[in-house]
């Protein structure tokens, strides 16, 4: 066995999050349109006397350093399959934004699957570890997959969608994080208004794959949808202002990540993106401010330190 194995795994975000009702066991139906994007999370597993978690980096404080961590229970499940040993170290050292509707979490129990397997030398394939995955929560498949994917049912089926050029992006982190069953649950409250607000949820976003296939960011721009905006601007407010603040720097389009509350800004070119980014970062609206492109690749082996 191999002394220790990293692998490193993006954020994603939602081009296209469309919510279907509340299924009977608990979770949406979702026709969403994930984008793996250049923003990462590195994830170390090592052998150790004991299954310990590590985690280092910003919003380190918010996340369970102990069993409970998705990774953690990511390397239990993988070793319950393969036979492995799960007393390891695992060290994250975080960039994705914690609680911010990029999965962070599902990245790197993702991350973990892959440097677990590495370490143990598992003899795994990619459709064993990808099962696992979907036991673990609807993004971590896609986490593995990376690209651009259209997800079904709760968003673990994956379909790979052609996307042409690299899209940039600046994203607006919030001060607070957001729960994501809160959000749901949210959405659930204020569609109860409003019975017909779930009748288009779980179409095919078609014309906005078209337009990724064109590589037109153009195109793409005024076709990105959240259905669970409205539930995240509820839940925190402040966000309009951040959407506002976005466009009004320059950016084609902005929306709120998955479950929020990062806010992620199209912009035309690599430049446009430092541009808004420096605007924003001046405007006082977000705790902090990134740029990132994509498509990018899920997760994969790197060197450890």
């Amino acid at each position: 066995m191999m002394g220790a194995a990293t692998a490193r795994v993006p954020a994603k975000i939602n081009l296209h999050l469309g919510v279907g009702p509340l299924r009977d066991d608990g979770y949406h139906e979702l026709a969403t349109l994930f984008c793996a994007l250049s923003l990462y999370d590195d994830v170390t597993v090592r052998a150790a006397d004991e299954l310990s978690v590590t985690v280092r980096g910003d919003g380190r404080r918010e996340v369970p350093a102990d069993a409970t961590n998705l990774a953690a229970r990511a390397v239990v499940e993988l070793a319950s399959h393969v036979g492995g040993d799960p007393r390891v170290e695992i060290i994250i050292d975080k960039t994705i934004p914690v609680a911010g509707g990029m999965a962070g979490g599902s990245a790197d129990a993702a991350g973990a699957l892959v440097a677990a397997a590495r370490l143990w030398r598992a003899d795994v394939e990619r459709a064993e570890l990808v099962e696992i995955a979907a036991s673990l929560g609807s993004d971590v498949p896609f986490s593995l997959a990376g690209g651009v994917a259209l997800g079904t049912g709760r968003g673990e089926r994956l379909l790979p969608v052609l996307s042409r050029g690299q899209f940039h992006w600046v994203l607006a982190v919030a001060r607070t994080g957001l729960s994501t069953p809160a959000v749901y649950a949210e959405l659930d409250r204020l569609r109860s208004r409003d019975d017909a607000a779930t009748s288009a949820g779980t179409d095919r976003p078609d014309e906005l794959m078209v337009a990724l296939a064109s590589g037109d960011v153009t195109a793409v721009a005024p076709l990105l949808r959240n259905d669970l905006q409205p539930a995240a601007l509820s839940l925190q407010p402040m966000l309009r202002r951040t959407l506002r603040a976005g466009r009004e720097a320059g950016a084609l389009a902005g929306v709120v990540s998955g479950s929020g509350p990062t806010c992620a800004f199209l912009c035309a070119d690599a430049q446009a993106a430092i541009t808004v980014a420096a605007e924003l970062s001046g405007s006082g609206v977000a705790k902090a401010v990134r740029t990132a492109s994509g498509p990018v690749a899920g997760a994969r082996l790197i060197p450890p330190d």
